[in-house]
């Protein structure tokens, strides 16, 4: 295992870090002054000046204009994201363009040229029915006249739904295999339910009645949505450790500059021993991002699948950005509660991704199931 960074790959974190270098988290919408949804789409101006540097190509298959880039460098740019609160349905695209360079066929083909230049932005239905359940056995896709399927059921909290142009969808077909339908949001049959994610951005509750689509909308490959699914896991990951590591670096700040008793915070050891321990965090959350990703961009073997690998990012993802704002809170004090300051926006972003796809008690419940199914005999 080697966790040295390609040029290639440092070259997209270093694009990453020059566009977001320009989004302010004090701009950020947020959802303690907001009603409701804190805005009516994503931030169109990021998203153009994302395309424009060539980082929403950087999934796509080079045969379809892009970069060819892997998980890694993916996940290198969400981190640049997670820690800006970049407001982009960057990593439902992103992981949707890999998936689909490897596993679209005819359905991905029309669809990656224009992922890659930002004239068409997806999303993905990934919490089932309640959040609760596997998101491909909350809707059915049966057999309809020639090749075409007709999709019918309800997928919860699809984040960016309202205003993504495309919404995948995963299903079972009749013979109990996994498909992806790439649902066009004003398809016929298509219906949304308004809903409020904990950070004030719009997600919607998606109802498919009766959607039929075409093969070419279809994917059928056996392995595309645990890929996908897989991607979304690990890409989540990053925005938690972007979350993380910009929090952690606001406590760094402030307690290093306010003073009690005419020393600074960050002299006293029990602030110090704190820090420490979301330092402990953050470098956990790192390692095992950087190992998971690896898995899945090299395809290496280990004593356990790469589902194992997934399910200790995602533990050490939910725990570790939760603790890093709840630390954060309390070593700012009264301040850390004033909506003129970003970290209130911070805390609201780590909520959403410590329970998205899945809180941790979840993942440690599925690592519990591999160590079991591959304990060594004897």
């Amino acid at each position: 295992m080697d966790f040295t960074f390609s040029e290639e790959q440092q070259a997209a974190a270093e694009a990453a870090r020059a566009v977001f270098s320009g989004v302010s988290p004090d701009a950020v919408p947020s959802p303690v002054l907001s009603r409701g949804p804190v805005a009516e789409d994503f931030d169109r101006a990021l998203w153009r000046r994302l395309a424009a540097a060539d980082l929403l190509s950087l999934t796509v298959a080079a045969r379809h204009g892009g970069a060819g880039l892997g998980p890694i460098a993916l996940c290198l740019v969400l981190r640049e994201a997670g820690q800006v609160l970049a407001r982009v349905p960057l990593l439902e695209t992103g992981a949707t363009a890999l998936a689909l360079s490897t596993h679209g066929g005819a359905a991905g083909a029309p669809i990656l040229p224009a992922l890659g230049r930002g004239e068409l932005s997806v999303t993905v239905a990934s919490s089932g029915r309640t959040g609760h359940d596997a998101a491909e056995l909350s809707v059915t896709a049966r057999p309809a006249a020639g090749e075409d399927l007709v999709f019918d059921g309800v997928q919860t909290a699809v984040p960016w739904a309202p205003y993504a142009d495309l919404i995948v969808v995963p299903a079972c077909d009749a013979d109990g295999r996994s498909v992806l339908g790439l649902v066009p949001r004003d398809h016929p049959g298509v219906a949304l339910g308004p809903q409020v994610s904990t950070n004030g951005e719009r997600y919607a509750e998606v109802r498919l009645d009766a959607v039929r689509l075409g093969s070419s909308q279809v994917v059928t490959a056996e392995g595309a949505w645990p890929r996908l699914r897989a991607l979304l896991t690990t890409g989540t990951c990053a925005l938690a450790l972007g979350v993380a590591t910009a929090v952690c670096r606001m406590t760094s700040a402030y307690t290093s500059k306010r003073e009690q008793f005419g020393f600074p915070l960050a002299t006293f050891q029990a602030v110090a021993v704190q820090a420490a321990d979301r330092y402990i965090d953050l470098r956990a959350m790192e390692a095992t991002l950087w190992q998971a990703a690896w898995r899945l961009e090299t395809g290496a073997d280990g004593d356990l699948p790469a589902e194992a690998d997934l399910a200790v990012a995602k533990v050490w993802a939910s725990e570790g950005v939760r603790r890093a704002v709840q630390t954060a809170q309390h070593l700012h004090g009264g301040f850390g509660a004033d909506t003129g300051y970003a970290l209130h926006r911070y805390h609201a972003w780590a909520k959403q991704l410590e329970l998205s796809l899945g809180p941790a008690a979840a993942h440690e419940e599925a690592l519990g199931d591999l160590l079991a199914a591959h304990a060594p005999e004897g």
